[in-house]
Formats: structure tokens, C-alpha cells, sequence
């Protein structure tokens, strides 16, 4: 091949990235101790990433190789040690003593780092003033709020409205208006709450008022059982507090089943063991009626929803109560509020009259379009709201929540309306209006029947906690009149986001003088928002961008249109009577939007599947086609991406190198984990992985490559950094993902490739139906990125196995041991996908449902859930003791003699079987003593939680039989060693 002179000039992100650092500080940015940054507080957005590794992502795709390090974090806010304030940190955590101030210095995205990046350009070819930045999937907008910080120019696109409207109230309003927008949006949200909260006071009834306060009603989704007619109320359980107080239902049964008036009142209880069973489960309710106790069929329960049979009960109230305090002196203090729980009384309930008052107002608020009339769609990845009677997207509040949204729908287009006959809209008034539209959303989302109440907690949890559309048995409304909740807390929470916005975004460059004392803002950059596909950005020149730095979709991990609707049909009667061009679709763009939907194609799941994943790649490589096209011949575009599926890798890596791309570089950052001693009940993946793109030179085109000769270069280059990102404190599963990063660089410069020897047709498509073949004809001499992502998870595979079998002289382990040990390590937790896990299985080249499944662990629904010893004896899992099967097997043998009779017979069975000295079973314990979690017995504390519990016994029996009889040839776990250190 001829060789290229691919980089003109090297970037820093090219040949260095403080990586531990950034990680540590992304970690910091979310920890919920503290206000998470005010972007992230301003409105709902799925999968934004931290300020901090936003920061470092731009910064370093155009400074210079040659920048000073220490400079570089300076610039970045790390102005302190955060690897030893993590490792303090860690120790109080183990120890229960308290450190005050571990880092020494404020969050780093608090810092303004525009003075000490313009000094770090003093040293580049590049000019601040010039410099443009591109971000074509901007999203909540991290990136692009960091280009404006860090004093550049920016342009950012979005394909949906929704973010295209909080891109404007984040990057362009707060550094356009300064000051000027937090007094008049001030203003007009007192405005807006004088005018509103009187047509609201009549819904919410106080009988307790000004002592006791109605805070939050709580909700139960009923039925009517179709075996007695008895009305169930729903709920998977009846916890208030992590206390111990519940509700335990009292059944009203008449004169038997069939009788009318059969009803469940509700008591409220102090202890777990008089709480009420659950009365639904996996979507089948449960009647109960004592003398009926039928379990209803999840059908039987959609089929009523969907012919308006559920509705809903009333069983909790949740009160504030105003407790006189004393002083010493013996006078009055100040009152405090205690919270308290109470069964609901007739009077609570009002929903007969707000039927009424909706039935009243509904048919004006249509004509006058202030309520949404819009269907949820038919056509989606997440039906449930239509599944369980909510077609359209207001049936996803309450008669009293849609009447209190309508309301203030109407009464902010009242005020638009007025506003505009006076000529008062001005810019700055529309944009005080959009985030009082913002304010109205955030009510949205914690008042609607997809909240619900955190037991532990004792709060309300938005309609947002999670991804989808997951349906609510029983849900929390919010009393929206009462002082510090509503209206109140959304504008007060959206004008505090705000001020923290004005701050972050406007620096002071200069004072007046002593005289005025007053900041003189800094200039305020060029900024370009657009909404339309970042594959058609006809409005950026060609050539004319400094740098890409983008935070893609990552294939099916989150359907951003079909969530954002929630809040596009409510926008659109708010925001959109001040922004009309940005609200034009009846619901959000699906077809355009570069995500892996299934939903957007017909046929079998796996066609679905496969039609999407496809359409995913294609998205994507034309937006990278048109990033290319914009970006200067020298440019940089860097890609965060966040995914643990290969699948998702395979079609991103593809779209790069389709759309003329490169990767010269790799960089993962860990930005959301707790910490590697934590265990979790489910595996998942923590780490964004920084790929680093340069436009390929014309001439790599010209000649094929060998993918035998490339391959050993790909698991050479996964072998020079995997020690590196280890040391940084990625682990785990992050750990398989960041070497992706580096096999990939080496498979694009390899680009194109093909195979001289072909491979075998995969098993699974000679057995697939004919009906089912829809993807392209088997190429035997064809390779994809995929295959450079096997040979990255097999040297990973070997690093580890390595690692966790350390002392000299030791065998091999065999491939049904090695992937049980494997996927302890790399998942840290019992359950974890099931897709992964055969990835893991050919990595050590194990048949995964012939081998593995049903003797060492159990396929359930998409997941794979490991086996402890005790379920293995349970299930006849277990093979030989002498481990000529699989030496887990021996292992487990003893672990489980050990847990059940004595460690001497576990020692004693290991001796008949003849392997007590064998190196292949000594290798197997010490690697499986160095990846299951430590028992209390040897750390002081329950590392493993729920599922992981099993597996903690079995580590006690192991590591007692070690010091009992082969603590001379095993060491002694190191992640014991490690738990000591962060104790000492």
C-alpha cells in the first residue's frame, strides 16, 4: 500500500488525553450530593454527555501535540489531584471517617476556561476568533455550550425540535441576554402564577389547611375482577418508607362474588409483615377479595384498559404537619413540617366534579388547539401507553393533572396573545417565554400517570427516570398549589437553571472600574443553530470547519423522537406560539432520525432488526459524509460513543469508513461508574469511548489488504494501550469496550479488506428459515468491522486471564472456565446480555448454548444469569468433581462442600478426585478467587447485594479452603489487598 501522510498536523487528542482525570471529573459532574450542572436541570434530555468530557473532547481535537499537559488541565478546571482525592475517598468509604474536601478545588465545569485556552492557542496555528466548531447531533447540547465557554465559534444542528428549542434557551439566549433574561423572566413567571393558580385553587381541597398540608396524592390503576366484579387496585406492592410503613387493603366483599359495591379500602401500616401482597406481577393481577383470590390474565387486564374498564383509586395521601418547636428558653421557635402519611378520607377524592369541569372545558381547549388531540403513534418501539388505554397523548395524566396543564396551556397563550396586541415580543420576551414553556414541561413531568414514589426515597420520581414508556400500576400526583411545589418549584427550579446558565455562559472580561463595579461581559461568539438532518447542512460551506466533535445516537440504545413527543405536543401550544418555525410536524420527525427503529419497518423481528441496524449505518455514514464535507482538509472530528452491543459498533465503524474516514486515535473515558469495587445486580457499560477520525487521503483507496496480514497488527495494537487504560481505572466491561478504540484505528488504515482464506458459513444461517433471509448473500471472503472487534475482546481475554492467574508455572484454563471467569470480570455481576455473553464464549472459544447454558448459568428472556454452586448442585449442573469436564466444575464441588458440610470435606473430595495438586484446578481457584465478590467475613462489609449474594458464599468457602490447605501455592487474592488499602 502507498504510504500516506494521513495528519498534516497532530493534534493533542491524537497523541495524549489525561484520561483518569477527565473520568474522575465526569463522575464528580454527576454526582447527585450535588446540583448536577444547569443545562442538565433545564429540561429533559436522554443521554447527555458531561460538561467536563465535553470540554476536553474540543479543546484537545484542535490544540497542537506539543501543548503543556499541566496547562491543559488548568484549561479543562482540574486544578488539583483526582486520582488521589478519589483514592481518599474510597478509604472513607471503607473506613466510615468522613473527609471534608478530598479535592481541594470546585467541580470543573464550574471553572471559566476561556482566558487559559486563549493562552493554550498562543502556541497553535489556529485563532480563537476563527476557530469554527461543528456538532450535527447536538442534542441537550453539552458540546456546543463548551465551544461558546471556551471563547470559539460554534454551530450546532439538531434533527428534532425539542432539542433544537433547548439548544437556544442553553447555548444562544443565556449568552446573548445576560442579566437581562433572569429579571425578565422573573417577571413573567410571577405574572404567569398570578393569573393561573386561581383556576387551579378549587381542585386541590385542604381540610387540614394552614396546619396540615396535602403534599402528594397517591394512585392505584384499577380493574374489575372479571371473576367476582370486585374493583382491584393495582400496585406490585404497598410500600410508603423504607421503614417499614405500607398500606394493607381491606376488602369491602358484599354478599359474595357478583355483588355490587365490592371495594378495597386501605389502612396504613408500621410493619412489612402487615403490608398487602402485591396485587400485579409480570402484567397478571391478582384479585384481592378473599373469597375469589383469582389470578386475572395480563390480557384480560390490557383488554379492559383498552376499552376504557381501568380506572383508578385513591390510597394514599401524603401530608406535611406544622410541629411547634422550643427554645431553651422555653418560648416559641420556629415551626417545622413533619412528614406523615394518612388513608384516604371521601372527601380526597373529587375526581366526579373534575370529570364534569374536563367534560365542560375539553371541547373549547380542542377548538381552541390548547390541548394536545394528538395518538400516540401506532407505529412504535414502546406501545404500553396504548397497550393499557392511553391512545392519545393527554390520556397520560389524570382528569385534575390534564385539567391543571390545560389551564396553564391556555393561560401562557393568553399572555403570548396580549403581548403580542401590545407589541411587547420582543426577543427577549420570546425567549422568557420559552423557558416558561419549559417550566410548564417540567410540571409535565413530575404530574403526570407515569410518575411514580420512591418508597426509600419518600419522593416522587419523574415520568423521565428511565428511557421508555414503562407503565405505572400505581403513580404520585403532586399538590400543585401548595407553597414550594407546582408552579412554585418549576419556575423558581427553571429561573435558578438560568442564573447558573447566565453565569457559566457570559464571563466577566472586565470591571468598569472601582466606581460601578460592575462586569462588562466578554464578546459573545458567533453561534449557527439549525434544525434539519445532519446529513444536509447546506448552510456550512465547504471546508470552512475547524473541528467535529459530536455525541452520535447510539443505534437502538434510545428512540429520542418517540420520547420527546411527551413534550412536542405541549411545546408546540407554549413555545411554539413564540418559536412557530421550530414546531411544524403534527408529532416529531421518526423517519429521518439516525437511530436503529425497528418500529420504522415491517416484517420479522429479525428482518426489523436487520432493516433497521442497516438504515442506522446508512444515517450515519452520511452524516459523517457531510461532516467530512465541511471540515477542512486538516480538521479533526472526534466521535463519543457510548454502547456495549457490537452490533452498534459494527454499523458506526462502518458509516465512518463508507463516509471516507479514518481513526488515529482512541481515548475511553469512565463517566459514569461508581467505582470498581461496587457490585451491581446487572452488568453495565460506563465508559464513552472518544474515537478520534481524519479524513482518509485518496490514495489509501487504491489497494486491498489481506485481513490475515492485518489482524495480528490489530491485536498488537490492543495489546500496547490495554495495560494503559487499565491503569486509569477503566475495568470491567469498559474494558473490552475501549479496546474497540484501538482495533479499529488499525483496522481503518487498513481499509478496504477482504480475506484470503474464506470462513465457513455461520451455523445459524444454513438453519434460518428461508422466510428469514433478507440480509445480503454470504460473502466467505468479506470483513467487517465486527472482526476486528473479536480479535480485540480475544486479547483482552488473554491479558486477563493472565492477570487473574498470576504465579509462575501455572496451565491454562479451559474455555468453560475462562468464560465463566471472564464474564465475572468483565461484568461484575451475575445477569448480563445475552449477546455479550456469546461474544465472551467465542472469544474463548466456547459453544455457548451447547456448553454452557443449563450447566454453569441459565438463558433468561435477552439475559444470561450466571450459576453460584448451590444452584448448580440444585439444577444437576454440576459435572464431574476431578474437573475433566470443565475445572468450574471441580471448583464448585468444593465450594459447595464446603458451604454445606465442612471445609474438610471439601478438601476431602478434591483429594478422591485426585486433582488437589493438579496446576489446571490451583490456576482455576486462584482466578475465580480474584473475580467473585469477597464475602463480609473478609472485607467487613456486604459487597454483593441481590443475585450476587449466592456467589459471595461461594467465594467464603473458597477462600477459607485456600488458607486451609493451599495458601503455599495460591496467593492470596489481590482484590482483597486492594479492599485493605482503601481501609487503611
Amino acid at each position: 500500500m502507498m504510504e500516506v501522510n494521513i495528519m498534516s498536523d497532530v493534534r493533542l487528542i491524537e497523541r495524549w488525553l489525561p484520561i483518569a482525570e477527565i473520568g474522575i471529573e465526569s463522575l464528580r459532574e454527576r454526582t447527585p450530593m450535588t446540583p448536577f450542572p444547569a443545562p442538565n436541570r433545564l429540561h429533559v434530555w436522554w443521554a447527555r454527555r458531561p460538561l467536563i468530557a465535553s470540554r476536553a473532547a474540543i479543546l484537545s481535537s484542535l490544540l497542537p501535540a506539543s501543548t503543556n499537559h499541566e496547562t491543559f488541565l488548568r484549561a479543562l478546571g482540574i486544578h488539583g489531584d483526582p486520582l488521589e482525592a478519589r483514592r481518599l475517598i474510597n478509604r472513607a468509604r471503607r473506613t466510615g471517617n468522613r473527609v471534608d474536601d478530598p479535592y481541594g478545588y470546585e467541580r470543573a465545569f464550574h471553572f471559566d476556561p476561556r482566558k487559559d485556552a486563549f493562552e493554550l492557542f498562543a502556541g497553535s496555528d489556529l485563532r480563537p476568533e476563527s476557530i469554527l466548531v461543528l456538532d450535527p447531533t447536538a442534542g441537550g447540547g453539552s458540546i456546543p455550550f463548551e465551544v461558546r465557554r471556551l471563547g470559539l465559534n460554534s454551530a450546532a444542528n439538531d434533527l428534532n425540535p425539542v432539542a433544537a428549542t433547548i439548544l437556544s434557551a442553553t447555548v444562544d439566549y443565556p449568552a446573548r441576554f445576560g442579566e437581562a433574561i433572569v429579571k425578565e423572566f422573573a417577571e413573567l413567571g410571577a405574572q404567569f402564577r398570578r393569573r393561573v393558580e386561581p383556576k387551579l385553587r378549587p381542585m386541590f381541597r385542604q381540610e387540614g389547611a394552614p396546619i396540615q398540608l396535602d403534599a402528594t396524592y397517591l394512585w392505584a390503576r384499577t380493574i374489575h375482577c372479571p371473576y367476582c366484579a370486585g374493583k382491584i387496585p393495582l400496585s406490585p406492592n404497598w410500600r410508603l418508607n423504607g421503614k417499614g410503613l405500607g398500606v394493607r387493603l381491606v376488602p369491602f366483599q358484599g354478599s359474595g362474588p357478583g355483588a355490587t359495591g365490592r371495594i378495597c379500602s386501605f389502612e396504613i401500616v408500621e410493619k412489612l409483615v402487615d403490608h398487602s401482597k402485591g396485587t400485579v406481577s409480570d402484567g397478571d393481577a391478582t384479585c384481592p377479595f378473599t373469597d375469589c383470590a383469582r389470578v386475572i390474565d395480563g390480557k384480560e387486564v390490557k383488554r379492559q384498559a383498552q376499552n376504557e374498564g381501568m380506572g383508578e383509586q385513591l390510597f394514599t395521601v401524603v401530608f406535611k404537619r406544622q410541629i411547634e418547636t422550643r427554645l431553651k428558653s422555653g418560648k416559641l421557635g420556629k415551626p417545622k413540617w413533619e412528614r406523615g402519611y394518612r388513608a384516604p378520607l371521601a372527601h380526597d377524592d373529587n375526581s366526579a366534579e373534575l370529570y364534569a369541569q374536563l367534560s365542560d372545558k375539553l371541547p373549547e381547549w380542542e377548538a381552541l388547539d390548547v390541548v394536545p388531540n394528538e395518538e400516540f403513534p401506532e407505529d412504535t418501539n414502546d406501545d404500553r401507553p396504548r397497550q393499557y388505554g392511553m391512545p392519545l397523548w393527554r390520556d397520560m395524566f389524570s382528569p385534575r393533572q390534564l385539567l391543571g396543564h390545560a389551564y396553564a396551556s391556555e393561560t401562557f397563550g393568553q399572555m403570548v396573545e396580549e403581548d403580542r396586541a401590545a407589541g411587547k415580543l420582543s426577543e427577549l420576551r420570546r425567549a422568557a417565554y420559552v423557558y416558561l414553556s419549559f417550566s410548564l414541561d417540567k410540571l409535565r413531568d413530575y404530574n403526570s400517570r407515569m410518575t411514580r414514589w420512591h418508597g426509600n426515597r419518600e419522593v416522587m420520581v419523574n415520568t423521565f427516570d428511565r428511557h421508555d414508556f414503562a407503565f405505572k400500576w400505581s403513580y404520585a400526583e403532586m399538590a400543585t398549589l401548595i407553597g414550594g411545589l407546582g408552579h412554585d418549584w418549576a419556575i423558581d427550579q427553571t429561573e435558578k437553571c438560568i442564573k447558573d446558565l447566565v453565569e457559566l455562559s457570559s464571563p466577566a472580561a472586565a470591571k468598569d472600574g472601582p466606581l460601578f463595579n460592575s462586569k462588562k461581559l466578554a464578546p459573545v461568539t458567533d453561534l449557527t443553530l439549525s434544525l434539519k438532518p445532519g446529513a444536509s447542512l447546506d448552510h456550512i460551506k465547504d471546508g470552512s470547519v475547524d473541528a467535529v466533535v459530536m455525541d452520535p445516537p447510539y443505534g437502538a440504545n434510545v428512540m429520542y423522537a418517540e420520547l420527546s413527543d411527551f413534550f412536542y405536543v405541549w411545546l408546540k401550544r407554549t413555545a411554539g406560539l413564540v418559536a412557530p418555525e421550530l414546531f411544524t410536524r403534527r408529532l416529531t420527525d421518526k423517519q429521518s432520525e439516525a437511530v436503529a427503529n425497528t418500529a420504522q419497518f415491517k416484517g420479522s423481528h429479525k428482518a426489523a432488526e436487520l432493516l433497521a441496524n442497516r438504515d442506522y449505518q446508512e444515517k450515519m455514514a452520511a452524516i459523517f459524509a457531510e461532516s467530512r464535507r465541511v471540515l477542512k482538509p486538516n480538521g479533526i472530528m472526534t466521535v463519543m460513543f457510548t454502547h456495549k452491543e457490537t452490533n452498534a459498533w459494527d454499523a458506526l465503524t462502518k458509516g465512518l469508513i463508507e463516509a471516507g474516514f479514518i481513526i488515529t486515535a482512541s481515548w475511553p473515558i469512565n463517566t459514569e461508574a461508581e467505582g470498581s469495587l461496587h457490585i451491581k445486580d446487572k452488568a453495565a457499560a460506563n465508559s464513552t469511548i472518544f474515537l478520534v477520525c481524519r479524513p482518509r487521503p485518496a490514495g489509501q483507496y487504491d489497494e486491498t489488504t489481506y485481513w490475515e496480514d492485518v489482524e495480528p497488527l490489530v491485536a498488537r495494537a490492543v495489546r500496547t494501550r490495554v495495560e494503559e487504560f487499565q491503569k486509569a481505572g477503566i475495568g470491567g466491561v469498559d474494558l473490552y469496550l475501549a479496546s474497540f478504540g484501538p482495533a479499529l484505528e488499525e483496522f481503518s488504515r487498513h481499509w478496504p479488506l477482504k480475506r484470503g482464506t474464506p470462513r465457513p458459513e455461520p451455523l445459524a444461517k444454513k438453519r434460518r428459515k428461508q422466510a428469514e433471509l433478507f440480509e445480503e448473500e454470504f460473502d466467505p471472503y468479506a470483513v467487517t468491522p465486527e472482526d476486528a472487534l473479536d480479535a480485540a475482546r480475544r486479547e483482552v481475554k488473554t491479558w486477563r486471564l493472565n492477570q487473574l492467574t498470576h504465579t509462575k508455572g501455572r496451565s491454562d484454563l479451559d474455555a468453560t472456565t475462562s468464560w465463566f471467569v471472564l464474564a465475572w470480570d468483565a461484568f461484575k455481576a451475575p445477569v448480563f446480555s445475552y449477546d455479550e455473553g456469546l461474544r465472551l464464549a467465542r472469544a474463548v472459544g466456547a459453544d455457548l448454548d451447547g456448553q454452557l447454558i443449563g450447566k454453569i448459568c441459565e438463558k433468561k428472556g435477552s439475559d444470561i444469569k450466571l450459576w453460584d454452586s448451590a444452584t448448580r448442585a440444585a439444577k444437576s449442573g454440576l459435572g464431574p468433581a476431578d474437573g475433566s469436564r470443565a475445572m468450574i466444575d471441580a471448583i464448585h464441588h468444593a465450594a459447595h462442600r464446603g458451604r454445606t458440610r465442612t471445609l474438610d470435606a471439601a478438601l476431602d473430595l478434591l483429594k478422591d478426585a485426585g486433582i488437589d495438586n493438579d496446576p489446571q484446578f490451583l490456576a482455576a481457584l486462584e482466578a475465580v478467587l480474584e473475580v467473585l465478590p469477597p464475602s463480609r467475613n473478609f472485607v467487613g462489609f456486604d459487597v454483593a447485594t441481590g443475585d450476587a449474594k449466592s456467589a459471595a458464599d461461594d467465594f467464603d468457602a473458597l477462600e477459607k479452603l485456600r488458607r486451609l490447605a493451599f495458601s503455599d501455592r495460591v496467593d492470596e487474592p489481590q482484590q482483597l489487598s486492594l479492599f485493605a488499602e482503601e481501609a487503611a
